[in-house]
């Protein structure tokens, strides 16, 4: 069941994804070779909680952090840890703000050092396929607009789209309806409309868009080694168009 969201409900929203904004802002500043997913994972969560705000992943199912790490190959669901990043690796930091109950999340893809061109390349990309989508979340339209919006403009880049982990629906809980895949037809899935709040969540990889998930049941990799990264942001359906609730 889609639960469509009063002004005032997403207004709640926009603030914790202010706050998610302003951490991406900061971790931004943090990334460089030899900085580690562990501390820009504690720095994450301290920074919640000097906002007032809690971060949703760690308890989720289990999950032990407050951001998801994903480093090259990762897709998505990557443990911080001690390990430095490198130069020219690639890294994904995804998170979910808790603010007095209402969540925001959002995931971004950092250039660690200096980047390949093939890397560099994946980045613009990945993060162009995320705006085009949501271009296409406009009441009246279908969530496969968006979809197909995003495989049509990857795959003409040579990019492959994961179908595995898909945007979703958001609120209260972490995952709600819709279900807002990166691929499929247009015209199809449910019709969008003004109160919609939801996640537009592109990860593209350079290879094959099969995913194999590691023994620690979470970490989610390409199955070819290829390089991965991810864009997220939440928005809002609004009578003026998208509201993007977690703009850096």
């Amino acid at each position: 069941m889609i639960i469509l969201k009063t002004k005032e409900e997403i207004e709640k929203m926009h603030a914790a994804g202010r706050i998610l904004a302003a951490c991406h802002r900061e971790i931004e500043k943090m990334i460089r070779p030899g900085v580690t997913t562990w501390e820009i994972d504690q720095f994450a969560e301290r920074f919640m909680k000097e906002h007032g705000a809690t971060p949703e992943q760690k308890g989720y199912h289990g999950y032990k952090y407050a951001t998801c790490a994903s480093v090259n190959d990762v897709i998505c669901h990557g443990f911080p840890k001690l390990e430095p990043l490198a130069d020219g690796d690639i890294v994904t930091i995804d998170m979910v703000v808790n603010l007095n109950g209402w969540l925001a999340d959002s995931a971004w893809s950092y250039p660690v050092g200096s980047v390949s061109e093939q890397g560099l390349r994946l980045l613009t990309t990945t993060k162009d396929a995320l705006y085009r989508g949501i271009a296409q979340a406009v009441a009246g339209n279908r969530i496969g607009d968006i979809s197909n919006t995003i495989q049509t403009f990857a795959e003409a880049e040579g990019y492959s789209v994961v179908r595995d982990f898909i945007g979703h629906g958001i609120g209260k809980d972490m995952h709600e309806d819709p279900e807002v895949p990166h691929h499929g037809p247009k015209g199809k899935g449910p019709r969008i409309k003004e109160g919609m709040v939801f996640t537009i969540e592109p990860m593209l990889n350079t290879g094959s868009y099969y995913a194999k998930v590691d023994a620690d049941g979470w970490t989610a990799r390409t199955v070819d080694g290829g390089l991965s990264a991810q864009y997220e942001h939440t928005i809002a359906i609004t009578a003026q168009g998208p509201l993007i609730l977690t703009e850096h």
